[in-house]
């Protein structure tokens, strides 16, 4: 049975939304980075995501001019959509690799988007699904999409580095700690370990 236009099932309802989660297993991230392997748009669009901590659509604002002279350690500045402010991100050696491999083999201008398909630049709906698919392909169970790549990047400074959660929450561009906490999902499972502590 149809449903009334504009009512979809799938779809959140108003003013809800659906917690994507990001990627807590490195074997993941390694095996969906194999499967791209023959896929350097995507895989650069992936290995982008979860080395640098821009939104979806930011990514895919880049433009080839913006990137293809940028050498590991050279600084991307990016103005936020979201807050309009701009964002430098100092880029490693994997994602600047991902960068050149990519421009290797196609034939992009510089004016030219850096995600394009073949309608042009992809939208963030089409990096949501790929990203939902990527994860599947893997054997991931639970909810992904474009937010999982820059997730999957807090998520492990936090884990491996112990990176600060006042740097990672000037990173994502948050305006409180509190809401880099919910983001990443690590704050029920922080707060529940200070209690661990026996005296």
């Amino acid at each position: 049975m149809p449903f009334p236009k504009g009512q979809n099932p799938n779809h959140p309802t108003a003013g809800s939304t659906i917690k994507v989660e990001p990627i807590r297993d490195k074997k993941a991230i390694s095996r969906i980075k194999k499967i791209l392997t023959d896929r350097p748009r995507d895989l650069c669009l992936f290995t982008l995501g979860i080395n640098t901590a821009y939104r979806a659509n930011e990514l895919l604002s880049l433009k080839v001019g913006q990137v293809q002279a940028l050498r590991a350690g050279d600084v991307l500045d990016l103005k936020q959509r979201k807050t309009h402010k701009y964002r430098p991100v100092t880029l490693n050696a994997t994602a600047v690799a991902s960068i050149q491999a990519w421009l290797a083999s196609g034939d992009l201008k510089s004016d030219d988007y850096l995600f394009t398909g073949q309608r042009g630049c992809l939208t963030v709906e089409t990096m949501s699904t790929r990203v939902k698919t990527w994860c599947q392909d893997v054997g991931l169970k639970g909810n992904y999409g474009s937010h999982t790549l820059r997730k999957t990047w807090g998520y492990w400074q936090r884990l491996e580095r112990g990176t600060a959660i006042p740097l990672l929450m000037e990173a994502f561009g948050h305006a409180t700690q509190q809401q880099t906490l919910a983001y990443l999902g690590i704050q029920s499972n922080e707060i529940a370990a200070i209690y661990e502590l026996e005296l």
